[in-house]
């Protein structure tokens, strides 16, 4: 076999020759990075200032865009695929998976070989874990794609789309525009997500409305020995009014000794485990090993792919008739934590696992080799070690145990005592944690016994709240209403993480935030049904008919987007509603934040809002402007934007980082053709303005396609310039007293020349210079002082004399007007070559 990296960088080919379909071949194995393609709008109805968002509904149209488009996942796929006769389909087999084996056919298909009359090209491999026999076994039993399976998701995804982003425009624009310390970029909406907040909303209110109760409980200790006492429980349990307890501990007290009425011995089972699904697994990651479920299933995806375990998405808690158990189990032999255990139930024979339920899907989740923790490392160790412990529990014996029951007459009240026996520990030795609690032994008595009593009192207790939805509770109810999938769930529940709806609080319980309470309330307000799980339920219901082949597509699709559009209608016409659970808990723009900069209108001070999303707001035009996230914003000197007068604000993403200047009007409405929305002074081909690329563009950046190193004027005595697309980040010229961009251009590489000034002292020049002008790239007394710094990687700037005829800059002069013309070099490998060496 050879291998080869493909043309994207990220996918292998593995080339081979064997032989296919009884006739000898050469074979090309390679991959896909997830989804090939993925569903959105349309060019302007990406625009959320443009369109109204119920358009989204119906008249926008939507395309199959790249889902990652600098894996050109695509033309990889084309170029591998030419002239190729056949193709055998490995992804993932679950619905997902489907989808994707008709993404790739949409790509190869058309270059591939023509099929000769009706000889079959397309084929699929079925398989649930990557082993020997499992892949073999596919490969010699291959079948086609389910296009109903596929088209299902297809429903899925455009659902999602045009509901999900129809409600989160309108309300986010909504609610951002009204309100200032919300502390979440976008208030989203999701047909799955939102239900899934509003069983954590749920709960919150139940918490929230509990009123305490008190109630008595009579407890009672007798003496069977003189040393020893035994607890009985009460079989009234308790009682609610405190006079009538006052009266039975008073009856109770009467008597002197209490008498054995019956003792009763009963052989008790503990059912070993069903086969572990994913649902399963995710409740005990959270609940036992306190992994969220989204790193959870990150982590079992990672042992799939490695071999060490089985799917991990799957239904079905029933092995098939004729899966391998033993062979599974003779893997697990050696390993030192239960390798005795193992060895038992291969030498005694091993139990059928328990019938569960068969999704018609994948065998439950199974170790498929041996592993050691060192091989693994941390969580990756810990959930497998729990996928095999339960693997193994599943072909143990259950446990069983002796309950002696022994209840007490004292005057007229009955009292019970329990104790527990284990006879056979059976699946408990494999998980400890599910063994029988060791309990106070009971003494050996029969009817008609008395004991002395050793106390009698009352204990005043109070009914307690529930507590916050742990993640594990938080599964149970979703797939108990069928909300999400096995695959989804995990995503649904870190979207209301993410979005700032709930926060996950110690023991992994999920809080609702002030915004997710409100949120919940404001639906529950409008229309419950966008919040209950009964309507998604009934979607998911559709979908999987799709996937059957029992309903239609477009039918479906039409139906369910005709429903959420009189919901959506309904829901911006009534707004008010949850306008008015908002202003309860949120302040108005007008009162949050602080005075930062000038409003080019009016010229009063706008304000600062930090909470996330950050913007400006100013309270006398009500106005608010959009500012870049994930950063530090100031004053840049008061200096004002020449074509609207806002004073410019400097945006900065750290002393290491990158920092620019920009106008907060031009940033929301760009003022050139050529400029778009969110770009900065740093991107403003203004010919004149002195904070403008025309003014502080240096060259071509020396990594991405389309950014131009820009001098950051602020960053003095550190001085930078820094790419205006990527994070590329050039030092130079450390401890300069000036640093200009000079009208001037390289004759090497055209790129704009740099003006320095350099204190006596300090001065780095040769022969005690103070001041030089030349070129960044290529001027050989500025060599030493330039350092490239990228955020993943480091890059020589300097080769000896390479790469100067490919430095990239400003072209051949300006452009009438002045504006920056970065020109491209002819050969771009021998540029990247050059730079990459």
């Amino acid at each position: 076999m050879s291998s080869r990296k493909g043309l994207n960088g990220a996918c292998s080919v593995h080339e081979y020759s064997g032989s296919f379909m009884g006739q000898s071949a050469h074979f090309k194995m390679t991959s896909v990075c997830g989804h090939v393609m993925t569903l959105d709008f349309i060019g302007k109805y990406n625009s959320w200032d443009k369109v109204d968002p119920a358009e989204l509904f119906s008249k926008a149209p939507t395309e199959k865009k790249e889902a990652n488009p600098k894996l050109t996942m695509v033309k990889f796929l084309q170029v591998e695929g030419r002239g190729c006769d056949c193709i055998v389909l490995w992804l993932d087999c679950d619905k997902e998976g489907e989808n994707i084996c008709f993404e790739v056919l949409d790509a190869v298909l058309p270059v591939m070989n023509k099929p000769r009359g009706t000889e079959r090209t397309v084929y699929r491999a079925k398989f649930s874990s990557i082993t020997d026999t499992d892949i073999c076994n596919a490969m010699n039993h291959l079948g086609e794609p389910n296009r109903n399976e596929a088209l299902s998701v297809d429903a899925r995804q455009e659902l999602d789309l045009r509901i999900g982003c129809a409600f989160t425009r309108f309300q986010t624009k909504y609610f951002q525009g009204k309100y200032g310390n919300l502390d979440s970029s976008l208030i989203s909406f999701g047909p799955c997500q939102t239900p899934t907040l509003g069983f954590c909303v749920e709960r919150h209110d139940k918490i929230q409305s509990f009123k305490p109760e008190t109630y008595w409980v009579l407890q009672a200790k007798v003496n069977p020995e003189k040393e020893s006492s035994l607890t009985l429980d009460w079989d009234r349990v308790r009682v609610f009014d405190r006079e009538v307890a006052q009266m039975f501990l008073n009856i109770t007290k009467m008597a002197k000794e209490a008498k054995v009425e019956s003792v009763s011995k009963k052989e008790k089972v503990k059912q070993r485990p069903l086969a572990l699904n994913t649902v399963e697994m995710l409740r005990v990651a959270s609940a036992a090993l306190g992994m969220g479920p989204q790193h959870a299933m990150q982590i079992a995806e990672r042992l799939y792919t490695q071999g060490y375990i089985s799917y991990p998405r799957t239904e079905t808690t029933h092995y098939p008739e004729n899966f391998d158990l033993k062979g599974c189990l003779r893997q697990q032999a050696n390993n030192p934590y239960w390798a005795e255990t193992v060895k038992a139930l291969l030498s005694e024979g091993i139990n059928r696992p328990r019938k569960g339920h068969d999704a018609g899907d994948h065998p439950p989740i199974t170790p498929m080799r041996a592993a050691t923790e060192a091989e693994l490392g941390g969580d990756g160790w810990r959930l497998y070690e729990y996928i095999t412990r339960h693997f193994i529990a599943t072909v143990s014996a259950d446990c069983k145990y002796l309950q002696t029951t022994i209840s007490f007459s004292i005057g007229p009240e009955r009292f019970t005592c329990v104790g527990k026996v284990v006879t056979s520990p059976g699946f408990t030795e494999i998980m400890p944690w599910h063994s029988i609690p060791l309990e106070e032994s009971l003494p050996h008595c029969e009817k008609g016994d008395l004991f002395p009593i050793g106390e009698i009192k009352l204990l005043e207790k109070q009914t307690n709240p529930p507590d916050y939805l742990t993640e594990a509770e938080l599964i149970t109810l979703m797939e108990k209403h069928g909300i999400g999938t096995d695959a989804s769930i995990p995503v649904h529940i870190n979207n209301i993480c993410q979005r700032n709806y709930v926060t996950v609080e110690s023991g992994r319980r999920l809080k609702p935030t002030n915004l997710g309470i409100v949120l919940v309330h404001g639906y529950y307000k409008i229309d419950a049904e966008l919040v209950l799980p009964t309507i998604r339920s009934a979607v998911e219901k559709q979908l999987n008919l799709i996937a059957l082949g029992k309903a239609n597509y477009h039918q479906v699709l039409e139906h369910t987007l005709d429903i959420f559009k009189r919901k959506f209608h309904y829901f911006v016409d009534s707004i008010a509603g949850m306008d008015e659970l908002m202003e309860v808990s949120f302040s108005p723009l007008a009162a949050t934040g602080k005075p930062l900069s000038r409003c080019g209108k009016c010229h009063r001070f706008m304000k600062y809002i930090q909470a996330k999303p950050s913007r400006l707001h100013c309270s006398h035009c009500d106005d608010t402007y959009s500012l870049p996230q994930n950063g530090t914003i100031k004053l840049y000197k008061e200096l004002r934007c020449p074509l609207d007068d806002f004073e410019l604000v400097l945006w900065s993403s750290g002393s290491r980082g990158k920092s620019y200047p920009l106008c907060p009007y031009c940033y929301n409405h760009p003022p050139f053709r050529d400029m778009k929305k969110g770009m900065g002074c740093n991107e403003c081909t203004h010919p004149t303005c002195q904070h403008s690329l025309s003014m502080l563009g240096i060259g071509q950046c020396v990594e991405c396609e389309n950014g131009v190193l820009v001098l950051d004027s602020t960053s003095g005595p550190k001085w930078k310039m820094a790419c205006n697309k990527c994070n590329v980040i050039v030092h130079f010229f450390e401890n300069a007293h000036k640093v200009r961009v000079s009208p001037e251009t390289c004759e090497l590489c055209e790129a704009a020349l740099v003006d320095v000034d350099f204190n006596k002292a300090k001065s780095p020049l040769p022969g005690d210079e103070t001041q030089h002008s030349g070129c960044v790239f290529c001027d050989p007394v500025f060599q030493d002082l330039v350092e490239l710094k990228h955020a993943a990687m480091r890059h020589p700037m300097h080769r000896g004399g390479q790469g100067k005829r490919q430095g990239r800059g400003r072209g051949k002069g300006r452009r009438p007007g002045g504006r920056l013309n970065p020109k491209k070099p002819k050969d771009k490998m021998a540029a990247l070559a050059a730079y990459f060496v």
